[in-house]
């Protein structure tokens, strides 16, 4: 039997993604009613521009006092997609102090603070829900938190932010520059103005955060996962990528040490095979390739951004948890029992394609591998290109630590013969 007394939900943010749940919650209401048990109500909706024309919304449910509106005593759910640090963690924060539950789309808030608003959302008997915060429509943190519970996960490796995807996929296609990429995402609205959170890893860095605390039931914060941007990345890299049958993919990359003991985070371009699932992964889109024990592996697909599929996410949460509500019980909260060490990104072991200048004499690749050797790196392949008195040396390892590529690097330049590195690249997926 459904009940007639609707369930209140005060939204946080009506812009691109809050003004399609809104929409949503509005045309969908019947079915949304049917599938939770109960109607469900836009109470109140918090915003910073109150004369603005938004359609399909009441005036009267818009106000400026989002404080007011989530310390209301009859809200049963708080959808927060406002984004930022403040006033996001006090507002979700006040909502479970006031007895609702809340929804959110807020990696950074999440990746920096999530262990304390869990806490408090236990301390107050409600539920946490952020599906929309990782990878937009992708069904992704309730795999992982829920159907994998059982499962030991062992890597997370994924493309996690569309803009940067787009950008190395026509760099990759059409052989285009880094900027001439980033000009074409930026007018199609791909990337922002300052696309600086996106390009330079900070976007990803978060979510790798939020993935690797669940994956392992570690808390790990924003602060713990290594990274670096995709705007040094260049044609010649793709050049060289495409040699050795790769492509290029900003990724992040979440695993848990051979011996278990330890887990790291990081963010950074790389090179993956042409046959690894990732590697055709184009345009905006982003993909998740989750490796376990017992289920092995698994790939996750989809738009990773945009206001109806993040906004579809965020619907899943809201029935959720307005199912747990009416049931008068809680959905998985934080779990990070193992509390495993996060690993400084020197202890990382992957492969490395390295592009050196260097002079074009007899004794060069000698010196070379001897540089190479002394460090405990072993090469796998080298290739040498050479004209005019110069010459270019591309060498890719076998698995070293990042700690010993940095110090063979290092070393390399104070070698006479070595005019500069041009490039390092990580290769990964293999």
């Amino acid at each position: 039997m459904m009940r007639t007394r609707p369930l209140k939900v005060a939204l946080l943010g009506c812009g691109v993604v809050g003004s399609e749940v809104a929409r949503i919650m509005t045309t969908h209401a019947d079915d949304l009613a049917a599938r939770i048990g109960a109607p469900v109500e836009l109470a109140g909706v918090a915003v910073r521009r109150p004369d603005r024309v938004r359609e399909g919304i009441d005036q009267a449910l818009v106000t400026t006092d989002a404080t007011a509106l989530v310390k209301r005593g009859d809200i049963d759910v708080v959808v927060e997609v406002i984004g930022g640090i403040e006033p996001a963690r006090t507002l979700i924060t006040a909502a479970f102090e006031h007895g609702a539950s809340v929804v959110s789309a807020n990696k950074a808030l999440l990746a920096q603070d999530g262990a304390a608003l869990h806490a408090v959302a236990e301390e107050h008997d409600k539920d946490l829900y952020y599906e929309a915060a990782v990878a937009g429509a992708i069904p992704l943190i309730r795999p992982l938190r829920e159907s994998l519970a059982g499962d030991k996960i062992n890597r997370v490796m994924g493309i996690v932010n569309g803009t940067t995807n787009f950008i190395l996929d026509k760099m990759d296609s059409t052989g285009a520059g880094y900027q001439e990429a980033l000009d074409e995402a930026t007018a199609l609205g791909y990337a922002e103005a300052d696309p600086t959170a996106d390009v330079e890893g900070f976007d990803a860095a978060a979510k790798a955060a939020i993935l690797a605390g669940i994956s392992f039931h570690t808390r790990v914060r924003l602060d713990d996962v290594y990274r670096e941007g995709m705007t040094e990345v260049t044609a010649a890299d793709f050049a060289s990528a495409k040699e050795m049958g790769c492509t290029i993919k900003l990724l992040a990359i979440c695993e848990r040490a051979e011996d278990g003991a330890s887990v790291t985070a990081r963010v950074h371009p790389a090179m993956i095979p042409l046959s690894h699932p990732l590697a055709s992964v184009r345009g905006a889109y982003n993909a998740v390739f989750v490796e376990s024990d017992a289920a092995g592996q698994l790939m996750f697909y989809g738009p990773g951004a945009g206001g109806s599929p993040t906004a579809s996410a965020v619907l899943g949460d809201l029935v959720a948890v307005c199912r747990n509500r009416l049931s008068g019980t809680t959905g998985p909260g934080e779990s990070a029992y193992a509390a495993l060490p996060v690993s400084p990104m020197g202890d990382v072991v992957t492969r490395y394609h390295i592009s050196l200048d260097v002079a074009d004499k007899p004794g060069v690749l000698a010196q070379v591998a001897t540089v190479f050797a002394e460090h405990g790196v072993s090469i796998d392949t080298v290739r040498q290109q050479g004209k005019d008195g110069e010459a270019s040396l591309v060498v890719v390892t076998h698995r070293a630590s990042d700690a010993a590529l940095t110090g063979t690097v290092e070393a390399l330049r104070k070698l006479d013969t070595v005019r500069g590195v041009a490039s390092i690249m990580r290769v990964e997926g293999e």
